[in-house]
């Protein structure tokens, strides 16, 4: 029997509570997997899933940062296909950090269940796991390190420009990279394999930016981190410990504002990676374009009103825009047509056209 042979079966009802679960812990994910075609949408779903049991638990500012590297380091050694760690050594080190019955979010869920979800992994084509393993190893390993780095702290507190690309590629980054190994595992011409390896971070730096950009006031209340650099705060006269208060209102909007300028210098190459990448094994254009347009339009709306970001009012697009772009690009939106469809979003909010049923 070969070893294709000898892997589990896919439980039909493993496979379900996962896609519930990723309606779950993020809506925009879902919005992706939602418009894949299958098989990649549950390539996606699980491979998404497995990264988010570790962004939870760096994100847990209740558990102290060396248990959190210890966590992020048993969940790598379950990864790690020449180790022998089994799922549930680290569901059993992570149980007492549960929250309780009454507090448990749909991301704690997940890590609750990370057994669960990683004997449903497993019992995909071998082929998808090895695509999806060593990028999740690294983020793994990236945000044991930044845990480490930062475990007198607190909570992270990125110094400079250089260190913040570094986090987001950890974060982000390597999610790209994940994303293209699925969709390159078959032949695909040389030059195209490079142009999607050559753009694939920068697609995921973008997501990325653009969520530290516009969750300042979040990240720093409920997980104790400041992501926006402190040699950039310091610049205006901000300490990182004060980085929401009013009093500094306008010095650290400026900072976001330069955050998103940032972020924005990642969209040609982001849109790039989307004229690019194959469209094939169930895997759909509208999937990756609408996170990217919703992106350009938080961008717009950061640009416009930064000081939101610092505030619990937050910075977010409409839900009638929403439905528009993923109407747009669910009813034939082109890989042509992304150019304009990016600029006007960024000119501003995006309505569908009314159709005959309006």
């Amino acid at each position: 029997m070969s070893q294709q042979d000898e892997r589990p079966r896919v439980d039909q009802a493993d496979l379900q509570w996962c896609h519930e679960s990723v309606q779950g812990v993020s809506r925009t994910f879902a919005l992706t997997v939602d418009v894949l075609d299958e098989p990649m949408s549950s390539y996606i779903c699980l491979g998404y899933l497995v990264c988010r049991i570790a962004d939870t638990v760096e994100d847990a500012s209740h558990i102290p940062a060396t248990e959190q590297a210890e966590l992020l380091r048993t969940y790598d050694a379950v990864l790690d296909p020449e180790e022998e760690t089994p799922p549930e050594t680290f569901a059993n080190d992570v149980e007492p950090y549960l929250p309780d019955d009454a507090e448990l979010t749909d991301d704690w869920a997940v890590v609750r269940d990370s057994p669960r979800v990683l004997r449903t992994f497993q019992s995909l084509p071998e082929d998808v796991q090895n695509a999806v393993v060593p990028p999740a190893r690294e983020l793994v390993q990236g945000m044991a390190d930044f845990v480490e780095r930062y475990e007198d702290h607190g909570g992270l507190r990125i110094q400079t420009r250089s260190e913040l690309e570094e986090y987001c590629y950890y974060a982000a980054g390597t999610v790209g990279n994940l994303i293209t190994n699925l969709v390159t595992r078959h032949d695909v011409a040389a030059d195209r394999r490079r142009r999607l390896y050559d753009t694939a971070e920068e697609f995921g730096l973008l997501l990325q930016l653009v969520n530290i950009s516009k969750d300042v006031y979040d990240d720093y209340t409920t997980e104790d981190n400041v992501y926006l650099p402190a040699e950039w705060l310091r610049e205006v006269g901000v300490p990182q410990e004060e980085v929401i208060d009013d009093s500094h209102e306008a010095s650290a909007a400026s900072v976001v504002r330069r955050t998103a300028e940032f972020a924005g210098s990642f969209i040609d190459d982001a849109q790039t990676y989307l004229e690019t990448v194959p469209l094939r094994d169930g895997n759909t254009l509208e999937a990756w374009a609408i996170p990217f347009l919703l992106a350009v339009g938080t961008l717009r709306e950061l640009l416009a009103r930064p000081e939101d970001a610092l505030s619990s009012k937050g910075v977010k697009i409409s839900r009638q825009e929403v439905l528009a772009v993923v109407t747009e690009m669910s009813n034939g939106g082109s890989r042509d047509a992304l150019d304009e469809l990016r600029r006007d979003i960024a000119a501003g909010p995006y309505h569908a056209s009314p159709s005959n049923a309006d």
